[in-house]
């Protein structure tokens, strides 16, 4: 029997390589006739995914790319991905060729993470097919492809939109999507929207698109992806794919464990932002104002911010009081606990959590639903505004704190403060609202039926093995 061999290369980061290591475990676990190996590309952000200490898998196997200087001498917030991608292309270029030279195994294809499919040229050198994994939800996908096709048929020029009251119809989404919900990169008109468009157009050369979403939860848009008149490859909807093993972290996940479970079910809001998540010292502290008011139990994950200026993930407060209201840990020791690093998935899964006020990553939204609690949504980057307005608008499964919130806004780069009053409110909504509570539990059963056998995205991950193992 022939294995036909898969390689995968994801972006580097906590919302990439985790999703792309539990895709290869399953397809795995579904045919024995692949193997697989991931090219890590390694990224010194301050926090770690050691893929040498993960479980051996069989059929499995990691190549990391050291990181070193000169990869560090790449990072800069405008041309980081774009130029990362290309400083690794030699690297991939002798991995590939070495599976190839070694003829135990036939290169079935590339897994493209959505970021890295610049690598297809590497691919085409080698006359080997891309598949292409996007990361993010189907209508943001819809909404990538509509807008690289308008500014290619139509010259239209989405960088314009900035600042701008005006409303898009994309066939992915049911509403007009305000244009103060797309992404900073759409809009950044010294090349990041350029580059972001470009992505979308490799990935029409693709020969599939693997997308980390679920027909039930997006039906309206992957039902548009997959109609004729959409003109892109192939998409299998294949979610949620998740890695609910959260790793264990100096003991603090027995910790906040055995808070949560001395509180009563669904009691508790849990204020977790992410891997990149954090906010300065005045939203921090309006955050303290809504949430005491609130008289809401909490758990909060609360991260000290970078460096102004600098690319790397948000660090534990060694005494968070420095950040707080005077007094504020003292008045809510009965009720609340302000934590660092939060294992998400554990937190999440723990029946005394009764709403999540979140920045909407995709991860973290998938997450939420397959626990079956909701969220309030705060979003803070990238496709996150984009996430919120979904799942507030299009889904009516999250309650709204500020769903055009900007980290940064303006040429100064000044901070957008959202008020105690906004935050206070979006948490009363998020613990009260029956209706909203009602739809999420239906689709926390509607995702874990979709990747069961029988159904939708089982179905979908077979569809792609046999065309991976046909092509």
């Amino acid at each position: 029997m022939t294995t036909s061999e898969l390689v995968f290369i994801p972006s580097p980061g906590a919302g990439h390589l985790p999703p792309t290591v539990e895709l290869a475990k399953i397809l795995l676990d579904r045919d024995q006739r692949l193997s697989i190996t991931i090219i890590v590309m390694k990224i010194s952000l301050g926090a770690k995914h050691d893929t040498e200490s993960a479980t051996p898998i069989p059929r499995l196997r990691y190549i990391d790319i050291p990181c070193d200087e000169s990869t560090m001498a790449l990072i800069s917030p405008k041309t980081f991905l774009s130029a990362f991608i290309e400083h690794h292309k030699p690297h991939v270029r002798n991995i590939i060729r070495s599976i190839i030279e070694s003829n135990s195994v036939r290169l079935a294809g590339l897994v493209l993470d959505m970021f890295c499919a610049p690598m297809t040229e590497v691919a085409n050198e080698f006359e080997a097919p891309t598949y292409i994994y996007y990361t993010s939800g189907a209508s943001m996908l819809g909404l990538q492809l509509t807008l690289q096709a308008k500014r290619d048929e139509e010259e239209h020029d989405v960088t314009e939109l900035k600042g701008s009251e005006s409303e898009l119809s994309i066939p992915t989404f049911v509403n007009s999507v305000p244009a103060k919900v797309l992404l900073d990169v759409l809009l950044d008109k010294e090349g990041g929207s350029k580059m972001f468009l470009d992505l979308a157009k490799t990935f029409r050369e693709s020969k599939g698109i693997l997308v980390n979403t679920f027909q039930e939860l997006e039906s309206h848009g992957v039902d548009y992806l997959l109609s004729s008149n959409a003109d892109i490859p192939p998409v299998f909807p294949v979610g949620p794919i998740l890695n609910l093993k959260n790793a264990t972290n100096d003991g603090k996940t027995d910790e906040i464990m055995t808070w949560l479970n001395d509180q009563p079910e669904s009691s508790v809001v849990f204020l977790c932002f992410g891997s990149m998540g954090s906010f300065s010292e005045k939203q921090v502290k309006e955050i303290a104002v809504a949430v005491e008011r609130s008289g809401q139990r909490f758990l909060w994950s609360l991260r000290r911010p970078p460096p102004k200026g600098k690319i790397e993930y948000p660090k534990d407060y060694e005494n968070p009081e420095e950040v707080l209201p005077e007094g504020f840990l003292d008045r809510t020791s009965s009720v609340g606990k302000v934590i660092g690093w939060a294992p998400q998935t554990a937190v999440l899964s723990h029946p005394s959590v009764g709403g999540f006020v979140s920045h909407c990553g995709w991860n973290s939204t998938l997450e939420s639903i397959w626990c079956g609690v909701p969220v309030a949504a705060w979003p803070l980057y990238a496709e996150q505004q984009l996430n919120a307005f979904q799942l507030v608008v299009e889904l009516g499964l999250a309650a709204e704190i500020r769903i055009d919130y900007r980290r940064n806004v303006g040429p100064e780069e000044t901070e957008m403060i959202v008020t105690a009053e906004e935050i206070e409110g979006g948490i009363r909504k998020l613990m009260s609202d029956g209706e909203m509570r009602k739809k999420v539990k239906e689709m926390k059963e509607k995702s874990r039926l979709a990747i069961a056998e029988g159904g939708s995205s089982h179905a979908a991950i077979g569809r792609f093995i046999e065309h991976v193992i046909s092509e």
